[in-house]
């Protein structure tokens, strides 16, 4: 079977590095060594946000002329909005995601609709942070998103470096076991003395979703 990929990193300069689209090609290239082959590869540079991207609207032409499927690493790749996902697969161009390949397409509405609801929150729980810090006199100005973006790139370099000390076949182990698979060999996490699964679940997440 033939496949178009389509890839989405938010920054240019984790289209550079590698980060996030290296992971997303590891699994499109572990899907179609199975399943079939690529025949053409699209990146977008943005938001998962924007539903408008001009290399998508190229993979989904491509796909449709060629009757090949649209293939994609993980749902969140593609689109955070329900309405977008849904659309796509109402529309003529079959969907492939990777990571789900079994996935029927109530699933995958169900998967998007909670993963849009779980932004949501995590969003409300941020702004109800920041309120609280704010009226316990917290500055929450330049210098705090200063330092925020910084943690925040110290995490994603380490999340980075993580990637090259874990096993082939990490996709297949559980948190907890990555987790004692990493504290067996001494690997210590950026902030404290183990991993736990948490620590392994947050520093994974921050890698795909980035």
């Amino acid at each position: 079977m033939d496949f178009v990929a389509y890839y989405r990193v938010s920054t240019k300069r984790q289209s550079r590095s590698g980060l996030g689209l290296d992971a997303q090609r590891a699994s499109i290239t572990a899907f179609t060594t199975e399943h079939g082959r690529v025949v053409a590869e699209f990146t977008d540079i943005t938001s998962g946000k924007k539903d408008e991207r001009t290399e998508l609207n190229k993979a989904i032409k491509l796909a449709r002329s060629t009757g090949a499927r649209l293939l994609i690493a993980k749902l969140d790749r593609f689109s955070r909005r329900v309405s977008f996902i849904a659309r796509m697969m109402e529309s003529d161009v079959r969907l492939a995601i990777a990571e789900m390949p079994n996935a029927t397409e109530f699933q995958l509405h169900i998967f998007a609709a909670l993963a849009q609801e779980e932004r949501r929150l995590i969003s409300e729980r941020t702004k109800r942070a920041l309120l609280q810090a704010k009226a316990k006199g917290t500055l929450l100005g330049t210098n705090g998103r200063l330092l925020a973006a910084r943690n925040k790139a110290e995490a994603l370099a380490f999340a980075q470096s993580l990637s090259k000390h874990l096993p082939k076949d990490w996709r297949n182990m559980s948190y907890n076991a990555l987790a004692r698979w990493l504290n067996a060999r001494g690997i210590k996490p950026r902030i404290g003395r183990k991993f736990y699964a948490q620590t392994v679940k947050n520093y994974m997440t921050l890698l795909y979703h980035s």
